[in-house]
């Protein structure tokens, strides 16, 4: 760890904070979309198939190879965009969230993406319209409450 020096605070501030203008975590998206929280747009850009096999209650379903022609139809002028795929070991939300920007919307990748939110324990819509709720994962969330308190 000390092999590299960390950096001074000024830059270690601009670090941080620029994360945090590009990127949210499930436990935010969900507190927001929980609190009834205007202007955000929750978008899956994974396949069909992933789509079925369940994703956030409340989310559109917009593969990254539409987004340029459907962006229009899902994000409002100034909602923000928040985009997620798979997970940490896929870089699909990262394309999508580039596209997004490209065509001048406000945007944000969900890090951990679908894994992280249903290993959190956070609600699952299937593809047949059923919402399921899967135990947190001990290794990513608190098993006796609802967020890590972060």
């Amino acid at each position: 760890m000390t092999a590299v020096a960390a950096a001074d605070p000024a830059r270690a501030v601009a670090h941080f904070a620029g994360r945090l203008a590009f990127e949210t975590d499930v436990s935010d998206v969900a507190a927001d979309l929980e609190a009834g929280m205007n202007g955000i747009v929750v978008v899956d850009t994974r396949s069909r198939e992933a789509w079925d096999q369940g994703h956030v209650p409340g989310a559109v379903h917009v593969p990254t190879r539409e987004i340029a022609r459907r962006a229009a139809e899902v994000a409002e002028d100034g909602a923000t965009v928040v985009v997620y795929c798979w997970g940490p070991g896929c870089n699909g939300a990262t394309k999508a969230a580039l596209e997004f920007a490209r065509l001048g919307h406000p945007v944000k990748e969900m890090i951990g993406g679908f894994e992280y939110w249903a290993r959190e324990g956070f609600p699952v819509e299937l593809g047949t319209g059923e919402t399921v709720r899967r135990d947190p994962d001990p290794l990513t969330a608190p098993v006796g409450g609802p967020s890590c308190g972060c």
